[in-house]
């Protein structure tokens, strides 16, 4: 196959995405176990600016940093120092202190304390209770009230939101995989970045992969977009992460070219090896990709509590989570087959691993809010039209 599938149904889908204003700016990527099988970059980095996007510029990854966080960890299994069913506070002891939000007595937060401990493996599979502000209406009040910032915000006191639900108890995406950055420094002993460097990132040559990019690298860094609140249009802005965080987001901070993501992907692809270069075992990487949740679900639908964020999510039904990764039960029809796991980032960037098929791709752009349906059906429409063209 060829190394780059050009002048295809696949280019047009991107181009004319752009091109009509559904999205500022996208690369797309694609792989087999031999390598790049295409590669796409349309668009400005920046709207009404001249510099293009390509398959090396930088993008905000947002939660596809969680991937490598649990990469990070599983290692850890691996090597007898940490275990999946350990409880997170034998490692961050701060953990035991928090209770679950379980209802409002007027302005003030009713708090218990959790039926069960938090595992390693509920961080995972986000069933340790904890959740995120912007599907999560009591979470929006709980800042509210109390003052404290969300992980975006890169303050400590994110860490002291309650559970909104007691461990193994359902599904709810949240702050999981921060907590499991913080439980990877304790166990290794070295910073997030650090490990990150060493264990992941550098062996797998993504060079440009950082939680702290230069000045030189934030000149090839893409702009969010938001829309102009008056024609709809796309508006360059200065959103980003927290410079300097308290602590390295294992939930969300990596900054990554596609080309270099693309690499962690192929390694995935190819049961935790790429190049030469093992990450991890083929029997921690089967692991990965099946149901850790036993009888539970990922929720057919989840409500956004914050619209400038993210609209409704809505999967349907089939969905479990792996380790770290979102598994679909059943093939999409002239997409993905049963068993691929896939991941995204708030500001729409996407990838899935479909090792039935030998195929994983990802799509990138740099908007808010997550999942508009307009931006998601692009989505839909590289993966469809990408699986035509092989």
């Amino acid at each position: 196959m060829s190394a780059a599938i050009t002048g295809t149904r696949v280019d047009e889908v991107l181009r004319t995405a752009v091109e009509s204003g559904t999205l500022p700016n996208v690369v797309a990527t694609a792989a087999n176990a031999d390598g790049p099988i295409y590669e796409g970059a349309f668009g400005p980095k920046a709207v009404g600016q001249p510099a293009p996007v390509t398959v090396n510029t930088l993008y905000r990854i947002a939660s596809m940093t969680k991937m490598v966080t649990t990469v990070a960890a599983l290692q850890l299994v691996e090597r007898g120092e940490l275990d999946l069913d350990d409880a997170v506070a034998k490692f961050r002891p701060e953990f035991a202190d928090l209770k679950v939000l379980d209802g409002w007595d007027g302005d003030e937060p009713r708090l218990r304390e959790p039926k069960s401990f938090a595992t390693v493996r509920q961080l995972m599979t986000h069933t340790s209770g904890l959740g995120y502000w912007f599907w999560n209406a009591d979470l929006v009040r709980w800042e509210a009230t109390t003052g404290t910032g969300n992980t975006l915000a890169g303050t400590k006191d994110a860490f002291t939101a309650p559970l909104v639900a007691d461990p193994g108890e359902r599904v709810e995406y949240g702050t999981n995989t921060d907590w499991l950055g913080l439980v990877v420094e304790a166990v290794s002993g070295q910073p997030l970045d650090a490990y990150f460097d060493e264990h992941i990132l550098g062996p797998l040559g993504m060079e440009q992969a950082t939680f702290h990019p230069t000045d030189q690298q934030r000149e090839n860094l893409v702009a969010v977009h938001l829309h102009d609140e008056q024609t709809g249009a796309w508006n360059a802005t200065s959103v980003d992460w927290n410079a300097a965080p308290d602590w390295w987001p294992g939930g969300h901070g990596l900054y990554c070219p596609p080309s270099e993501y693309l690499r962690f992907q192929r390694m995935l692809l190819n049961n935790g090896a790429l190049d030469g270069a093992r990450i991890l075992g083929a029997e921690t990487v089967e692991a990965a990709f099946s149901n850790q949740i036993g009888d539970l679900d990922w929720p057919e639908a989840i409500a956004t509590a914050e619209p400038p964020t993210t609209a409704d999510f809505n999967a349907g039904p089939g969905y479990k989570f792996g380790l770290g990764l979102l598994r679909n039960t059943q093939d999409v029809p002239g997409m993905r087959r049963a068993g691929s796991g896939a991941w995204a980032g708030i500001f729409n960037t996407h990838f899935w691993l479909d090792r039935a098929a030998g195929i994983t791709g990802a799509i990138y752009t740099q908007t808010l809010p997550f999942v508009e349906p307009e931006v998601f059906q692009v989505y839909v429409d590289f993966e469809t039209a990408l699986y035509a063209s092989l």
